[in-house]
């Protein structure tokens, strides 16, 4: 289900997927530690490291969970910090309606069938029950630098490569910091940092069917122009 410290890095990056059920089982804090050494060994604009996490389990998650859960389900509009942008139109939201009919289909979640797909979307906002949440921030004072979300989100998936190498799952979500006061509330987040991602970790369930699904790429012919190559 997840990957071991004997692979090799090309078996970590093509195996690793997002997790999305996981197992009622503490995470140790020194594997998370491990783990964050790792990560942050990923590349940085100029060393700045303009990241910090915030690793929350217990009882402070639990009260993001239900904050979150009760603002979304009271019509609390999203509070999000970080830039959001248009919404995904093109292909890039054909590539968006696919990934979610395959979860849909794994799950056995019918179109039609509002209450569980609520109850999805709901997932989400609690932090898809894992046992440990990072919360990803960034220092307030560069965020008018394109390079500090380009960091970010490179210590992100390291983070989250690092994880899957020792045995842990992770999913990257926006639901789970949507309602910012709660999670900066409960994760004691002090205000010269912005709110950016949040990380659901823990051990993969190896039951919960989504967790078997592999979200398609596009082909390196698609991506890539080689220029001045014979």
């Amino acid at each position: 289900m997840s990957g071991t410290p004997d692979q090799t890095y090309a078996e970590i990056v093509l195996g690793r997927r997002s997790i999305r059920g996981y197992l009622d089982k503490p995470v140790p804090r020194a594997l998370i530690e491990d783990i964050l050494a790792m990560a942050m060994r990923s590349p940085t604009s100029m060393n700045t490291q303009p990241w910090h996490f915030h690793v929350i389990t217990g009882e402070p998650l639990d009260r993001i969970r239900k904050g979150n859960t009760e603002r979304i389900l009271a019509g609390e509009p999203d509070s999000r910090e970080f830039r959001r942008g248009e919404p995904f139109s093109g292909v890039h939201r054909d590539r968006q309606v696919e990934v979610a009919k395959q979860l849909f289909g794994a799950m056995g979640i019918e179109r039609d069938d509002k209450d569980a797909r609520q109850d999805w979307v709901l997932r989400g906002f609690r932090q898809f029950d894992a046992p440990v949440c990072v919360i990803v921030t960034y220092d307030r004072e560069l965020g008018t630098s394109d390079d500090t979300a380009f960091d970010c989100g490179a210590v992100t998936t390291a983070l989250v490569n690092a994880a899957w190498s020792r045995g842990l799952g992770c999913v990257i979500n926006s639901q789970g910091i949507m309602q910012s006061p709660v999670v900066r509330e409960h994760a004691g987040i002090p205000d010269d940092q912005v709110i950016m991602k949040a990380v659901a970790l823990g051990w993969p369930d190896p039951d919960f069917l989504a967790n078997a699904v592999v979200s398609f790429r596009k082909s390196v012919d698609e991506a890539a122009r080689f220029v001045g190559f014979d």
